[in-house]
């Protein structure tokens, strides 16, 4: 079970590009990764606004449902495993994570390796942990949760050519993140360890019965709308595009370049729910069962 978050996930909290008004991409950009950095350290301090407590409470729960989902799942017919990939490079997710895993025996992966420093290695998703019986008569897959982030991250620290270090603050001189200028792609593959990320989200599609879920993506990030077309051809993936608006499936099909629906694309609009908008809690809802 995999899921693409997008920008649209964390919009209430954080101003989006089109909010910013500006000359040029690269100031927008500076403004944008400004507004990020001070979400994200008021996350980090915990003295956050009501809009940023509202995005982190739909996080909260969103986490919970997969929880869920992947407790209740057989483990020898399907892995309790689940992979967010997010273009964001916010710190939503991870303090959501840090809030509940109190409340889970969900299991954490965000790439890292090492103790007091973690550093960033591709070579740490894809594990499974198990719970032993204490008399080694029984063993039970314990539900996983891995995070990738193609994009980079705001707490990201470059200290060698192609060492990350993942710190537990915000980076106050630049942070390891792709801005979103429209050549997102260019970037990426300048760096290992994003190409290798987008490796797995690839490897991932390709896998048979796989399940792909997104919301608050619009498929604007080229490179990414290229592999969900090629990933179509795998007639085991199904991906289920959650709409924000009623009209958001044409704009989504327009960027993925597509001119009708493919038969394992499937897109899921507010009015099928009589909602006005779809967001991350109607998503969480729809896993839990509860529409």
């Amino acid at each position: 079970m995999n899921f693409l978050i997008g920008s649209g996930t964390s919009s209430r909290a954080i101003s989006l590009m089109g909010d910013i008004s500006t000359e040029t991409f690269e100031e927008r950009n500076k403004i944008l990764l400004k507004q990020v950095e001070k979400v994200s350290k008021s996350l980090i301090r915990g003295d956050y606004n009501a809009d940023s407590e509202i995005t982190l409470h739909d996080y909260e729960d969103f986490i919970l449902s997969i929880s869920d989902v992947l407790n209740n799942a057989n483990a020898r017919t399907t892995p309790k495993e689940a992979i967010i990939f997010t273009t964001n490079y916010d710190l939503f997710i991870e303090k959501a994570l840090d809030n509940v895993m109190t409340q889970t025996p969900l299991v954490f992966n965000d790439g890292a390796r090492g103790y007091f420093n973690r550093y960033l290695d591709g070579s740490n998703y894809n594990k499974s942990v198990s719970y032993r019986g204490l008399n080694n008569n029984y063993i039970d897959e314990l539900p996983s949760l891995s995070l990738i982030k193609p994009h980079g991250s705001v707490n990201w620290k470059q200290v060698q050519r192609d060492k990350i270090l993942i710190k537990d603050e915000v980076v106050e001189d630049n942070p390891v993140v792709v801005p979103p200028t429209g050549y997102e792609d260019e970037t990426t593959f300048l760096n290992n360890h994003f190409h290798d990320m987008l490796r797995i989200f690839q490897l991932e599609l390709d896998k048979p019965q796989s399940v792909l879920f997104t919301i608050g993506f619009s498929f604007q990030d080229k490179h990414i709308a290229q592999m969900i077309r090629r990933a179509l051809n795998n007639r085991e993936l199904v991906i289920v595009c959650f709409c924000y608006s009623n009209d958001d499936k044409k704009k989504y099909l327009s960027n993925l370049e597509l001119s009708e629906n493919k038969s394992n694309l499937k897109f899921v609009t507010p009015e099928e729910f009589e909602e006005e908008h779809l967001t991350l809690g109607s998503l969480s809802a729809i896993l839990r069962g509860d529409f």
